[in-house]
């Protein structure tokens, strides 16, 4: 008798785990379907190639921020710096592009920017074991600093080919965030990958079984310090400058994304895909709001009660159902 795990049942096995992933996402997705068609009634153009490679340009930074928390989440660490890293990988962009090697010296300077900060913050949690929260609190301050030494006001250089290829009417922002999908796939198959979850979920038991759980920390906070570096250099190619406070708003746009897309803060709890959705409902949110015009205390509290609304809604249906 073959107790074996046959096709059929690997395949069956396979969907049950994914259904149960996304079991708590149920009423994000709900309520992001039903943004996205008021969305749709209230600007039918946006379902036109042009208009919605616009909308996405829009929605990239906020996804991609929300996806560098979200690795870090999913360690069980939280990174408060996600904003002030934006702004100094937006000064350094515009400050590096006027070198000699141009934009591809921009874009290796603010790369290697996010990968060293990262591999320091990094280290401080996962080597050093400090608390992430008071790292990059401090940190946060240490960023913002440096980004008003380089470039106190909005200013520098970007040249206009990046801007058009990222920012103008290219589906450039659409093919990225395809391409972070896939990567983040394939990075979710490797040791690495398994053991980023496994650490946030049982730092004591991944050990056990053999995870490098520093390694797989640290590198949590390079691939997010990297992926928020590259942020601050769309931004930079979005407004043609850089600008040493522009990411201010995005570290708490960051964390209420991935909080909304069900990411916990104890960490090994949530999806990528949850994070993603939460950010594209902030940003239809913020869209909505503005079609009808509505004043900006009064579009503050609506955002922060159908985040709470939505938040609450798994919560509920799990009391319910011990109710039972």
């Amino acid at each position: 008798m073959n107790d074996g795990l046959t096709p059929a049942r690997g395949h069956r096995l396979y969907w049950s785990i994914q259904w149960r992933r996304n079991d708590g996402l149920g009423a994000l997705f709900l309520v992001l379907a039903a943004f996205a068609v008021i969305y749709a009634i209230l600007f039918p153009g946006i379902l036109g190639v042009g208009a919605l490679a616009k909308f996405v340009q829009g929605w990239f930074p906020t996804a991609m921020v929300a996806a560098a928390e979200t690795i870090v989440m999913l360690t069980g660490g939280i990174d408060l710096s996600v904003g002030p890293m934006v702004s100094l990988g937006s000064v350094v962009a515009a400050s590096t592009m006027q070198g000699p090697m141009g934009i591809l010296g921009g874009l290796l300077a603010v790369l290697a920017l996010g990968g060293c900060v990262g591999a320091v913050t990094g280290s401080f949690v996962a080597i050093g074991r400090y608390p992430a929260i008071i790292v990059t609190l401090a940190l946060s301050f240490v960023l913002r600093g440096v980004a008003l030494l380089l470039l106190p006001r909005p200013g520098g250089f970007v040249p206009p080919s990046l801007s058009e290829f990222l920012a103008g009417s290219h589906p450039t922002a659409a093919v990225l965030l395809i391409l972070f999908v896939i990567l983040w796939k394939v990075y979710q198959a490797t040791p690495l990958g398994i053991g980023l979850v496994a650490v946030g979920d049982n730092a004591e038991g991944a050990y056990r079984s053999g995870v490098g759980v520093a390694t797989a920390r640290l590198c949590a906070y390079i691939l997010s310090g990297v992926l928020v570096s590259f942020t601050g250099l769309y931004v930079a190619a979005q407004t043609g400058s850089g600008d040493p406070v522009i990411g201010e708003p995005m570290t708490l746009a960051a964390i209420a994304a991935a909080v909304l897309g069900g990411v916990g803060f104890l960490g090994g709890q949530g999806a990528m895909r949850g994070a993603l959705a939460g950010s594209l409902l902030m940003s239809i949110l913020i869209n909505v709001m503005f079609f009808m015009d509505l004043p900006l205390v009064a579009q503050y509290v609506v955002q922060g009660l159908i985040i709470v609304c939505t938040v609450s809604l798994p919560l509920l249906r799990s009391s319910w159902r011990r109710a039972l």
